[in-house]
């Protein structure tokens, strides 16, 4: 159980470690800088959503199901996808277009929004750690610890530039370094909540193991195409996201394959 509770925390820490670069860097980060750390973590959470969960949720029912077994994991998948549709249409945040969002940018500072969509984004890769680790507690999965391990790894890599993106702009617009820290390590805290979540859920209905897998593997993809690769390829030379977005997918790839 205490490696269980490590693993959960692992990415936690990566996020509080990004959000403390507000203390010894004096200005925010660059826009290529930004490119770069936000291309990684695309790739990350594109490769963890395949090595990590699609593939172990069609593995567990392949005895079952056979040719069939992709189902639950095409289900699961699909209903992530719609939740995180939903919650970005009730969660204001800067990726909104029209007039609603010009709306909300009237009430809503610019970072605060920033900041209600890692939060937001964060959601499922909690709920990721989560389901991964349950399938490691309750058995009857291919996850083993090690590759449980090496998802939680991933994703603190990943959360890492996330930190550092929300704090250093508040601290730029004036909040003190304590308070811009403070904001950065708040927006993920729902990762270990989301991740007990998710373990009690599963724990309550075993059988619904590939479904949860692959839920969390749609709601991750949702991010990865609505809020990371337009950031990513936004402006001139956008290919510099894209050599990262290679660099953080093949990296979360290793991770998987040698410690799975």
């Amino acid at each position: 159980m205490t490696e269980v509770v490590q693993g959960l925390l692992i990415p936690f820490l990566g996020t509080s470690l990004g959000s403390a670069c507000v203390f010894p860097m004096k200005n925010t980060l660059s826009i290529p800088v930004q490119r770069v750390l936000t291309g990684f973590a695309a790739g990350v959470m594109t490769a963890a959503s395949v090595w990590s969960l699609l593939i172990p949720a069609i593995e567990q029912n392949a005895d079952i199901m056979g040719k069939f077994a992709f189902i639950p994991a095409a289900i699961g998948f699909l209903i992530g996808i719609g939740f995180l549709l939903l919650l970005d249409q009730l969660i204001p945040h800067i990726h909104m277009n029209s007039d609603k969002a010009e709306g909300l940018r009237t009430k809503l500072p610019k970072n605060i929004m920033m900041l209600l969509a890692v939060t937001l984004h964060n959601i499922p890769e909690g709920m990721a750690v989560g389901v991964v680790y349950a399938g490691y507690l309750y058995g009857g999965s291919e996850i083993t610890a090690a590759g449980a391990l090496a998802l939680a790894v991933g994703i603190a890599i990943q959360n890492f530039p996330e930190g550092a993106i929300i704090s250093m702009p508040l601290k730029a617009e004036g909040m003190s370094k304590g308070g811009a820290f403070l904001s950065g390590v708040i927006s993920g805290a729902v990762e270990p909540l989301g991740a007990l979540l998710t373990i009690a859920a599963a724990g309550l209905v075993i059988p619904a193991m590939p479904y949860l897998l692959s839920f969390a593997a749609g709601a991750m993809i949702y991010v990865v195409v609505e809020e990371l690769i337009p950031e990513m390829s936004a402006g001139e030379h956008s290919n510099i996201g894209t050599v990262a977005f290679a660099a953080g997918f093949v990296t979360m790839m290793i991770l998987d394959v040698a410690l799975g």
